[in-house]
């Protein structure tokens, strides 16, 4: 297929749905005041699977929870784009610090469960009393993921996962071109893993933006940012098309200068509250 050797990768939370997922579900179910009171206290995916058993005990039912995660905000454009994007042959994944469960509910609800090969997240499933359990993606609590970057947080390094990712498509005969789209901390340490020839597509005005902004020559990839859905869409299929017209036609990377897309990326540091404030956190955490 046309589109066969790019391999485009997602963040979920702020990036796929226009929300903080568990946060959502939370505040939907009116237990933003407990969450508030617990979130010293604990790691964020002790204290959703805590949450999820407050719930649970107030007889919430997980047909509740479903319900509420279906109501999450998605811009219909994303949606198209990555059905599009999955019909041209591209190779879909997700690497999300959400959960299994809030992650393929969403998707299946869209139609697009069917468009990824991959999704990287925290372990999140029903367990024989009609419970949500959610666990971390890396266990902490008996070793480090290593990763010393501090925009990590402990239960997840997404920079690792891109690493596998990569170790993966190094075996193919095909070379692979990574397009990584996020927003928030987390998703600065994969952007460091990306090659020249790759891009990354951060959402302006998030926390990744800002580390980019502040970090520039440490990022090899090409930088293409965007605001909402409409350019979410729309840069994302100017790459697309970049990259078939380069390894269709065997030319230079100049050839991408034909695409209106603007990769330029403003070398002014940006503060570090632009624009995600609207979105419902309960206390700044690196998740």
């Amino acid at each position: 297929m046309a589109a066969a050797g790019i391999v485009v990768i997602f963040d979920f939370d702020k990036t796929i749905i226009d929300c903080d997922s568990d946060n959502w579900v939370v505040d939907e179910l009116g237990a933003t005041e407990l969450f508030n009171q617990l979130l010293p206290t604990m790691p964020w995916n002790s204290l959703m699977d805590r949450m999820m058993k407050e719930l649970h005990s107030q007889g919430i039912r997980i047909e509740d929870i479903a319900t509420v995660l279906k109501r999450s905000p998605i811009h219909p454009r994303i949606i198209e784009a990555i059905k599009s994007a999955h019909a041209l042959g591209c190779d879909l994944k997700i690497v999300s610090d959400a959960n299994t469960f809030f992650i393929e509910t969403i998707l299946e609800h869209h139609g697009l469960k069917e468009c990824f090969s991959e999704i990287n997240t925290n372990p999140g499933f029903v367990d024989e009393k009609g419970r949500l359990r959610i666990f971390p993606h890396h266990d902490f609590t008996k070793s480090s993921h290593g990763c010393q970057h501090s925009s990590c947080p402990p239960n997840m390094c997404k920079g690792i996962v891109i690493e596998r990712i990569q170790a993966s498509l190094s075996m193919e005969d095909q070379k692979k071109t990574i397009i990584y789209l996020g927003d928030g901390l987390g998703d600065f340490c994969p952007t460091l893993k990306l090659g020249d020839g790759d891009y990354v597509m951060p959402r302006k005005g998030f926390p990744v933006w800002d580390l980019i902004c502040n970090n520039r020559k440490l990022v090899n990839a090409e930088i293409c940012e965007w605001s909402d859905g409409e350019e979410f869409e729309n840069v994302l299929f100017h790459l697309i098309s970049r990259i078939i017209s380069i390894d269709g036609n065997n030319t230079s990377p100049k050839m991408g200068q034909l695409y209106s897309v603007d990769c330029k990326l403003e070398t002014m540091p940006l503060p570090v509250a632009t624009g995600h404030e609207d979105f419902p956190q309960a206390l700044p955490v690196l998740h």
